[in-house]
C-alpha cells in the first residue's frame, strides 16, 4: 500500500461498539436487525442461509416500501467527535440496496431517549447521494462541529451491511479532571505511526476494557532482520504520566521479549526521551511500571523487542493546566450553537 492510499491512523470509527456505540432505534428492521450496522467484523454471506422472513443478511434490511417516505437508523456514537467521512457498506446487497442515502448528525447533552432525540436539532452532513450495491461507499464530511449522534437514511428502503463514522475524538473536558488515561482512544489518544500491523491494528491497544482474545490486540509479523517493531501515539492532550501498563494478556507464545517506552513533548522541541529503558516482559501478563519524575509529554512511543503482540497499553496521568485549558476551548468552539447554549 502506498503512502497516498494508506488510511490516516489518527481516524477511528466513532460509531464502533468497542467505544460504546449503539444503534438505538430504526423505523423498520423487518429482514435484518439494525445492530448489525456497527458490528466490528466484516459482513458475512451464506448463499444457502434462509429464515422464516426470507434470505438472511448480515446487515440492516427493511421491507419494500409501497408508500412515500424513507427508512432510517439512529446511531449513538461511542465517542463524540468531529467526523472526517462515513462509509456505507452495502456488501452482498446487490438487488436490495438503497439507491440513495443521506446522513444527519446531532449534538446532545447527556443520555437522551429516542423521543428526546427525535426533537433534537439535526444537521445534514452527507446530502442525499447515490449509493452503489455491494460496495463500500465513502462520503466525505465537511462539517467541523462535534457530534454525539448520527442518523443514517435510506431512500427509499433496502439493506446496508455496515456503517462506519471515521473521525477524531473530541472528548468532554469535564471528564478529564484528575488522573486519566492519557492514551485512551475515548479520551482522544490515537496512533500516529506503526512499524508493522500484519495481523491486527495497533489502534486496538488504546480501546476501552480488556481484550477478549488475541485478535483484539496488536500483533506484528515475525521479524527476521535484526530490528524491532514499534508504535507511536499522540496523547489525548499534553500531560504528565504516572505509570504505564503493558498488557500481554492472551499473547502466550508470541509476546515481546522486552519493551521500552519513550515520550516527547512537541511543544518543547519534540526529542524522544526514554521513560522506561528496555525491560523484559512476560507472556499473558498485565505489567505496570512506575514512571517517577516523568516530564510532560504530547506523544508516546512503545518499542517491542524484537517483535510480538500486546493486548492493551495504558498511560495514567494528569493533563497539564495549559493543555486542559486549550482542550476546553476547542471543545466549546466545536459544539453546535444549540448545544453550547444549554451548558
Amino acid at each position: 500500500m502506498s503512502e497516498s492510499t494508506r488510511p490516516d491512523p489518527s481516524l477511528i470509527d466513532l460509531a464502533s461498539r468497542a467505544l460504546g456505540g449503539s444503534v438505538v432505534a430504526a423505523n423498520d428492521e423487518f429482514f435484518a436487525v439494525r445492530e448489525n450496522l456497527i458490528t466490528a467484523a466484516p459482513p458475512r454471506f451464506d448463499p444457502d442461509e434462509f429464515g422464516l422472513k426470507g434470505k438472511v443478511y448480515d446487515g440492516w434490511e427493511t421491507r419494500r416500501r409501497r408508500e412515500p417516505g424513507h427508512d432510517w437508523a439512529l446511531i449513538r456514537l461511542g465517542a463524540a467527535g468531529v467526523l472526517d467521512h462515513v462509509v456505507v457498506d452495502t456488501a452482498f446487497f446487490k438487488g436490495n440496496y438503497p439507491p440513495e442515502i443521506a446522513v444527519e448528525a446531532a449534538s446532545v447533552e447527556g443520555y437522551p431517549s429516542t423521543d428526546e432525540l427525535a426533537k433534537a436539532t439535526w444537521h445534514e452532513i452527507v446530502p442525499r447521494s447515490a449509493c452503489a450495491g455491494h460496495t463500500a461507499n465513502v462520503y466525505p464530511v465537511a462539517d467541523a462541529r462535534r457530534f454525539t449522534h448520527v442518523r443514517l437514511i435510506m431512500h427509499p428502503d433496502g439493506g446496508i451491511a455496515r456503517f462506519r463514522a471515521l473521525g477524531r475524538v473530541l472528548p468532554d473536558p469535564r471528564f478529564l479532571d484528575g488522573t486519566v488515561d492519557l492514551l485512551a482512544a475515548e479520551n482522544g489518544g490515537h496512533v500516529t505511526g506503526c512499524s508493522d500491523e500484519f495481523y491486527s491494528s495497533p489502534g486496538n491497544l488504546v480501546l476501552p476494557g480488556r481484550a477478549r482474545h488475541m485478535g483484539e490486540g496488536w500483533e506484528n509479523a515475525r521479524r527476521r532482520d535484526g530490528g524491532n517493531d514499534s508504535v507511536e501515539f499522540a496523547l489525548a492532550a499534553a500531560g504528565v504520566p504516572r505509570y504505564v501498563e503493558v498488557d500481554t494478556t492472551w499473547f502466550v507464545g508470541n509476546a515481546p521479549g522486552w519493551v521500552s517506552v519513550s515520550t516527547r513533548d512537541d511543544r518543547a522541541g519534540g526529542d524522544w526521551r526514554a521513560l522506561l529503558e528496555r525491560i523484559p516482559v512476560q507472556p499473558d501478563t498485565r505489567h505496570r511500571f512506575l514512571l517517577p519524575d516523568a516530564p510532560a509529554a504530547t506523544h508516546l512511543r512503545l518499542d517491542v523487542f524484537p517483535d510480538g503482540g500486546l493486548s492493551r497499553l495504558r498511560l495514567p496521568g494528569e493533563l497539564d493546566a495549559t493543555a486542559a485549558a486549550a482542550l476546553r476551548d476547542g471543545w466549546l468552539a466545536a459544539l453546535p450553537e444549540e448545544h453550547r447554549s444549554r451548558l
